[in-house]
Formats: structure tokens, sequence, C-alpha cells
């Protein structure tokens, strides 16, 4: 595969982006909210329960590792757990600075250390976000089932509080489109989410058909990724591994409610609801979740606390202090690992230039 090089001003552009929607979310999350409650709340905090979620934060890049060791085996490539531990921590890393850019990174450094070609390690990428997917669909139908009453709660409090300013108060941006004579602003905002579609549909349209071939080569790897699972030698192991990845990520959210004595009382159908949540918000193209990690803790905590008639003030000062511990805790994992990575992978990569001297 030709490599091309990558452009400096697309890089840029896209850190650029990620820092304004993390600092947007950011903002967003904090607003309106006394930030000396949740100062309190992280001082009291219980951080033995936090270094306790860490441990499991970390486990799942073993699991992680292992399971992308079977998923190669069909392909005929045996590589070591360390260097598939250390693969996967350096794209973790790499997503740090460009959010999406890890798969490819974590890729790269494979083939640095085990010679496994860019294409196939990328397709079993593929097949884990795949993977990924549906066991976070299972933990999503378990909160519907579980937790929908918080759902319904949260619906409930939007709604009433959108009756409570039924009286029509302009904010910034209105009052600057009123002095050019908007005045509808019903029909201006649907306008303007119209436009918006439009400019989505047309860009998609012109990316089909600029990048037409690299859509039609995603897909077969996406296809190629699905095969390959009925390929795998060791079915069992490889769900039990998914298992121990999806557990040990449900105890790193959930084990760091304890630490806040707001929180400890809650349930396990909670955690499933805090994963989901804390899932979705992560999803969001921010550098390292911040800003959209929080705001979805935020909204996730006051539908928990408002489904068992408490404050939806205290839920989102509550969900946000427990985002600057969660989110924190797991960039610092991502660090530590990512950091120990190059080393390590560097010293894997002059082992291989060593033992192929030692062969001529």
């Amino acid at each position: 595969m030709e490599k091309k090089s990558s452009n400096p001003i697309k890089s840029i552009l896209t850190i650029v982006i990620s820092l304004a929607f993390a600092g947007f979310f950011l903002w967003f999350a904090l607003k309106g909210l006394d930030f000396n409650v949740i100062q309190k709340s992280l001082a009291r905090a219980n951080y033995w329960w936090v270094l306790f979620a860490a441990c499991f934060g970390i486990s799942a890049y073993w699991f992680r590792a292992i399971r992308w060791n079977l998923m190669l085996e069909p392909m005929g490539h045996s590589i070591s757990n360390s260097n598939s531990l250390w693969s996967i921590s350096f794209g973790y890393l790499m997503n740090l600075t460009i959010p999406r850019s890890g798969e490819v990174a974590r890729a790269t450094a494979l083939y640095g250390v085990e010679k496994v070609p860019v294409d196939q390690s990328f397709g079993t990428i593929i097949l884990e976000r795949v993977v990924d997917l549906v066991c976070m669909l299972g933990f999503l139908l378990l909160t519907l089932i579980f937790k929908f009453n918080a759902i319904l709660s949260f619906y409930d409090f939007v709604v009433n509080k959108k009756d409570e300013k039924e009286q029509f108060v302009p904010n910034f941006f209105e009052r600057q489109m009123m002095k050019l004579g908007v005045n509808d602003f019903d029909s201006f905002y649907f306008y303007f989410k119209a436009g918006i579609c439009l400019l989505i549909v047309l860009g998609l349209a012109l990316f089909y058909k600029y990048k037409k071939e690299m859509l039609i080569n995603f897909g077969k790897g996406i296809l190629q990724g699905l095969t390959s699972i009925f390929k795998l030698k060791q079915k069992g192991k490889f769900i039990f591994y998914t298992i121990g990845i999806w557990v040990s990520y449900y105890f790193a959210a959930y084990l760091v409610c304890f630490a806040l004595p707001e929180t400890s009382t809650f349930t396990v159908a909670d955690g499933f609801f805090i994963i989901v949540v804390g899932t979705l918000g992560m999803m969001i193209p921010a550098s390292g979740g911040i800003g959209a990690f929080n705001l979805a803790m935020k909204y996730g905590f006051m539908a928990l606390f408002l489904s068992v008639g408490k404050s939806a003030e205290l839920g989102g000062e509550m969900g946000l202090t427990y985002s600057f511990i969660s989110l924190p805790l797991q960039i610092v994992i991502m660090l530590i690992m990512g950091l120990i990575s190059i080393p390590m992978l560097a010293k894997a990569r002059n082992n291989i230039g060593f033992d192929q001297e030692v062969q001529k």
C-alpha cells in the first residue's frame, strides 16, 4: 500500500476544531452551576475507589491486546502480547492529540514491531469497533430495561422547564437578528435547520463523488472484518476476552461513583446508565472527550437524581464532579500507558533490527 504524506494543515485544523468542540461543550456544561460545590465534593472524595477503578481501566488494555492476537491468528500472524499491548497504548495516546487517529497509529505501530501489514491489522480494528458497538447496544438495552424511568424523568424535566419559559426572552444572537429585521424565530430556526441539513446532504454527495473508491475499499474492509470473525480458531476465548473488556469498562466507570458520598448508593443498574451516557459523550470528536464527556455526565446524573426524587441541580453538580474524576483518570491512564509504549516499541524495533543483522 502506498503511503501518503500527511498534510500538516489538515492535522492542525483537526486539532483546532477538536479543541473548539472541547471548549464549547465544557463551557456549556459549567454554565449556570456553582463550581464551589464541585470543588468541595472533589476535596472530600475517597480516591482509593478511584485507584481501584484504575486497575480495571488498565486491565481492559490487557484483555484487548490478547483479543487482538486472536483476531490476527486466522491471517497467519502470531504476535507477542506485549507488542500488541504497546501498539494499542500508542494508538490511544495518539487519540489524545488528533481524535480518531489512533486506529491508524496503532496499526502502523504494530507493523513496526511485528511486520503485520497495516491493511490487515486495520481490518481487525474495524471488526473490533463492530463488536464494541454490539456490546454497547447490549448495555443500552440493559439501560432501557432497568433505567427507563430515569430517561422519562429527564424528559419530563426538560418539557416542564420549557413550559416555565413560555415568555420569549431573546438571547444575544436573537437580539442581533432582530436588529436585522428577523422577528419570526420559529420560521427562522426551521429554515436554518433545513439549510444545515441540505449542506450536510450536499457535503456527503460531494464526498461520495470524489472519495468513492475510498468508501468502497472501506466497505470491503468492514466486510472482510465481519467475515474474519467466523474464521477464528478460538471463538470461546474471543468471547471471554470481549466480556473481560466490557466488564473492566463497567467497573472502571461504576466504582468511581463510590468515591463520592452523594453517589455511593448508586445501583448496578445506575452503572449501566453511566457507561452508556459516558460512551455517547466520548463519541463526539473533542480532544480526549473533554467537555463532551463532562456535559454527558451532567445530564446523565441529572436524570438519575430526578428518577429518585432528588434535585436536578444537585445531580448536575455531582455529574460534573464525577466527570472531573473519571475523565482525568482515563486521560492519565492513556498518558502513562502511551508514554511507556514509546520506548517499549522502540526497543522491540531495535531487537528486530538486531536479529536481522545476526541472520546476515
